[in-house]
């Protein structure tokens, strides 16, 4: 494997690996900025010990390894690319983060695979895709409609704040949202 080099550093806010630096793998990777993650993280603060947590766009691996940091008991992370998915395994290593699992898959395939049941329900779900052609919709529901979800999991998710909010599964509700530039994200809570 060709040597990669870093694109820029991502900080780890809190926990046991605060202050923390990673590394991007690309250039391309747009990472959730450090300011969206703080409050991202304090809204799901109560929610994260012990939690099982599905990273569907891990790219620079920030949110799955802000979770495992905070006391996360499981994060998979799940990235198409080959490159930044053995980087994130090079990070895992380098943390000494047993309680994160690197997926080279695209996320949609991920979800809808007819004959992949998931290990465990998750609690709390990333989505936050980069901005041209995912449809966060399509993606709450097949986290809806495959098992995915513990009963009272949250979704976060991320898009481009011109971006028309989706449509969310009928048993979520909208607990959060703001803007932060050209960003737009939310926090969702599905109801049992």
């Amino acid at each position: 494997m060709a040597k990669q080099v870093a694109a820029g550093k991502v900080r780890v806010i809190g926990g046991k690996w605060r202050g923390r630096r990673l590394p991007l793998a690309d250039a391309a990777i747009r990472p959730t900025a450090d300011r969206v993650r703080e409050t991202l993280f304090n809204w799901l603060d109560p929610h994260l010990r012990g939690a099982n947590v599905l990273d569907l766009f891990a790219g620079s691996g920030a949110l799955g390894f802000e979770s495992a940091s905070r006391g996360a008991a499981n994060v998979v992370l799940v990235e198409k690319s080959r490159g930044t998915a053995e980087h994130l395994r090079t990070l895992v290593a380098e943390l000494d983060a047993a309680e994160v699992t690197v997926r080279n898959e695209e996320a949609r395939r991920y979800l809808a695979s007819p004959d992949r049941l998931p290990a465990r329900q998750y609690d709390v779900v990333f989505l936050d895709p980069p901005f041209a052609g995912h449809e966060l919709a399509e993606l709450c529901s097949h986290l809806e409609q495959g098992s995915w979800l513990s009963p009272t999991a949250h979704v976060y998710l991320e898009m481009a704040s011109n971006t028309e909010f989706p449509d969310l599964p009928e048993k979520w509700l909208l607990l959060k949202n703001k803007t932060a530039g050209q960003v737009c994200y939310a926090l969702a809570r599905r109801e049992a």
